[in-house]
């Protein structure tokens, strides 16, 4: 990855990484990463279902779920029609390229996106987030709007590896102070920053 690349990060300041034996045993206890360069892209409107749909994107028939995407990434309904698409790069530049049909807004999204997982995600939950993510149904591919810290944020919770996961999106502006905080949680409970492929 270029270096002028990774300054598109809003986090990329903070985001450093230990060496992959630290990274290998942070990320089984609670691991966080980086995953702001991801290609996405959002929009809302009456129209945005059926515009997206020309795409050949499968729409969530559900607000506030989420559907894989063909080549890897996802799209998740966020409300009745407004949409995050997160995937490979050339979709994410034809979507961005293609005049948007009528009743089709855009969304800027400059977010912070962090993936986290591990044995112990769920104490991290618990100090964090107002929401209790055990008992809900991962099947039925669920999208929690919610506030974490005191942040506005996105999350997607899903299982990697066996192990609990989350992803989560935030305005970038509060970036810093989400990673430095759960950052920090994550150090205490025995883990720590890895590179997103440390998930796979």
């Amino acid at each position: 990855m270029p270096a002028n690349a990774l300054a598109v990060s809003p986090v990329a300041d903070l985001a450093t990484l230990p060496d992959p034996a630290a990274q290998k045993a942070a990320v089984a206890n609670l691991g966080i990463a980086d995953q702001s360069l991801t290609p996405r892209h959002g929009c809302k409107g009456p129209g945005a279902a059926a515009w997206l749909e020309s795409f050949g994107l499968p729409i969530p028939p559900q607000p506030n779920s989420w559907l894989p995407v063909d080549g890897g990434g996802l799209i998740a309904r966020l409300g009745f029609t407004e949409f995050l698409v997160e995937g490979p790069a050339t979709l994410i530049a034809r979507l961005a390229s293609t005049p948007r049909s009528a009743g089709v807004y855009p969304v800027l999204r400059q977010d912070v996106a962090l993936l986290m997982g591990g044995a112990k995600l769920d104490e991290l939950l618990r100090q964090t987030c107002n929401v209790n993510f055990r008992p809900l149904d991962l099947a039925a591919r669920p999208v929690v709007l919610t506030s974490m810290v005191g942040v506005g944020v996105t999350v997607i919770p899903e299982f990697r590896n066996g192990q609990p996961a989350v992803r989560i999106w935030c305005d970038g502006s509060y970036g810093h102070y989400l990673w430095e905080t759960l950052l920090d949680i994550a150090v205490e409970l025995g883990g720590g920053a890895v590179a997103p492929h440390s998930f796979n």
